[in-house]
């Protein structure tokens, strides 16, 4: 499986037309999908991106909650129903909705970040703030993942 890894940060054009970062876009495009799927992240000040088969087992774990329940129905309504699929034009940009980047604060740039699975979509300087802030605690929990004895 190829991973979502670095950090890019990239302009928003005029017409508010954001260039995927090209190896986002590979990634993309290996796992079927000619554009990406974004939603809200329910606990930070960013937008998730993801492929289809990751919002596939999002939705998959929701609906394991059983279909009355209030956290499926918290969930639902908050990542599925606030997702969006946008795709690639021929120079591999899309254009977000604009109540997501303006829900996160993103006005000229946008910092693509890469999270294994997923990545985020930041404000640059939100993310710095952000990174700053959680560098420390990071570095404290690291200790705590459990490592496999193959690395």
């Amino acid at each position: 499986m190829t991973l979502f890894l670095s950090t890019y940060i990239n302009r928003i054009d005029k017409k508010g037309r954001i260039s995927v970062p090209s190896f986002f876009r590979s990634v993309l495009e290996h796992n079927g999908l000619k554009g990406l799927i974004c939603y809200p992240s329910p606990t930070l000040t960013s937008i998730e991106g993801c492929t289809f088969n990751r919002i596939k087992k999002l939705s998959d774990a929701i609906d394991s909650l059983g279909p009355f329940s209030e956290e499926r129905s918290s969930f639902s309504s908050s990542i599925l129903a606030d997702s969006h699929q946008v795709g690639f034009d021929k120079e591999g940009r899309v254009i977000l909705p604009y109540e997501l980047i303006s829900s996160v604060g993103i006005k000229n740039e946008i910092a693509f970040v890469g999270m294994g699975e997923t990545f985020q979509m930041w404000d640059p300087e939100t993310y710095n703030n952000y990174k700053k802030e959680n560098q420390k605690q990071a570095q404290e929990k690291l200790s705590k993942l459990q490592w496999s004895k193959n690395i």
